[in-house]
């Protein structure tokens, strides 16, 4: 018997003054069996990071070749890949290719996954942007994660203030860029 996909809905207040996007955006999001609550929630962050019109989640595992979230212009054409965790560089390769802004947002340690991504021929590779989440920051929300969640997410010095209720947790995002 396989195991379903469980539903969760975010209705979040966006203050992003690093980019000056203030809205209010709300959506569900299907997390599947085989992913963990951090990937789940890097997920979440990084579609407010990068929130812009033309922004939409991905179908996840029945479309593999497609980024996790993808931003698309107006024709339809795809101008941000936004993929989660450590992708393989060959995956990252033809990212490049196919849309001008490539970003990752990793929610373990990034270290490896640099060096790993250095030693690899990427097209484009002084392009490659990788966001790592705090990894308490990170740890924190996992605690209070619930199917439906409601909360304030401020962004400011690429610091991450995140209010649910009376809690406040605070973290950093760290932006890495390889050389060609």
């Amino acid at each position: 018997m396989s195991l379903n996909a469980t539903i969760y809905t975010f209705d979040i207040t966006l203050n992003d003054t690093d980019r000056g996007v203030y809205e209010t955006v709300s959506f569900r999001i299907a997390r599947h069996p085989s992913e963990t609550e951090e990937f789940l929630l890097t997920r979440v962050l990084a579609y407010c990071l990068e929130y812009t019109e033309g922004i939409e989640f991905s179908k996840g595992l029945s479309e593999p070749d497609a980024p996790a979230i993808a931003v698309r212009d107006l024709t339809g054409l795809l101008s941000t890949w936004i993929d989660i965790g450590t992708p393989e560089a060959t995956r990252l390769h033809k990212a490049s290719k196919l849309a001008r802004r490539v970003v990752v947002y990793a929610h373990r340690d990034v270290r490896l996954f640099l060096d790993r991504l250095q030693a690899e021929p990427l097209h484009r590779k002084e392009a490659l942007r990788v966001q790592a989440i705090d990894r308490v920051f990170l740890s924190g929300l996992v605690a209070m994660l619930e199917r439906r969640m409601v909360f304030n997410l401020a962004v400011a010095d690429h610091t991450l203030y995140l209010s649910v209720g009376e809690t406040t947790l605070t973290g950093p995002v760290e932006l890495f860029s390889l050389t060609a």
